[in-house]
């Protein structure tokens, strides 16, 4: 028991770890006043919802944040087998004895980290649910298997994700979710600043070929309300950027990064690669 309660203690401390001194600073460019709401939010503790599109910089922006406030930071990729025991712990078997394990959620309220949930849409139902007492004046996650209630750590903070272009009727938030939160809105940055972005995210990538990524994006992202159910993402352009830099011609480069990964239509996949060879014509 004492060597399986040591082994979850590693984990923990692996798992929950603040910003160490000589860590570089997660590379971000701030777009308006996020980064004073956030902090701003973090000061009372309240909950924050960051609301924008797939690669638009959500989570490059919180990564920023945490180490900005000199906080651990938790991320929980949410997705449609994701159950409250998988947020909150469960028992275990460690040979022939019984283990509670407690889940990401757990240790970062236990430990004072922000802990982010990322797509939260996507996660069923029952785990939106368990976060609601976190969420308010009670700031308590209740643990219904060990029977307890966790009185969150002064420093806890809860932060989610959500795009609402994904949002169905099946598929959705319920208002009285959403209404607990601060909401931050994140789009696609403005023209000079995914040039710069595209520039300090690949090494060697010239100005030229920022320039030429970002207007064929743009150009792009048009599109989006012709058939394409996601936008050509400033991650797309990044990856688009890096793979030119490991010697793929610049058609072939956006064709991987830009085209396959966002639609399945052959007409508009070739739309997207007219749009492409406009921009990049030898």
């Amino acid at each position: 028991m004492k060597a399986a309660t040591n082994r979850l203690r590693g984990v923990e401390r692996d798992i929950v770890q603040a910003p160490q001194a000589g860590d570089k600073a997660p590379y971000y460019e701030p777009q308006g006043n996020e980064v004073a709401v956030f902090e701003a939010a973090y000061k009372k503790r309240l909950p924050v919802m960051l609301k924008g599109p797939t690669g638009c910089g959500k989570t490059r922006f919180l990564e920023f944040m945490a180490f900005q406030l000199n906080r651990p930071l938790v991320t929980v990729s949410c997705h449609e087998d994701l159950t409250s025991s998988d947020l909150v712990g469960r028992f275990l078997l460690e040979g022939a004895e019984t283990v509670w394990q407690d889940g990401p959620l757990t240790r970062a309220v236990k430990a004072g980290a922000i802990c982010y949930l990322d797509e939260i849409v996507e996660a069923r139902t029952d785990s939106t649910v368990i976060i609601h007492s976190l969420t308010d004046h009670r700031r308590k996650l209740t643990v219904e298997k060990r029977g307890i209630e966790i009185e969150a750590h002064e420093d806890f903070m809860l932060v989610i994700s959500y795009n609402p272009g994904y949002q169905t009727v099946l598929k959705d938030l319920k208002p009285s979710t959403k209404q607990r939160f601060i909401a931050i809105n994140f789009d696609f940055p403005p023209e000079d600043i995914e040039r710069k972005i595209i520039v300090n995210e690949v090494p060697g990538a010239s100005p030229e070929i920022a320039h030429q990524l970002v207007a064929a994006g743009r150009k792009a992202r048009l599109l989006k309300d012709h058939g394409l159910e996601e936008s050509t993402s400033t991650r797309a352009l990044v990856y688009a950027a890096s793979m030119m830099g490991a010697g793929l011609d610049a058609v072939t480069a956006c064709q991987v990064a830009m085209v396959n990964p966002i639609t399945d239509d052959i007409e508009l996949s070739e739309a997207l690669m007219e749009i492409v060879q406009a921009h990049f014509s030898v």
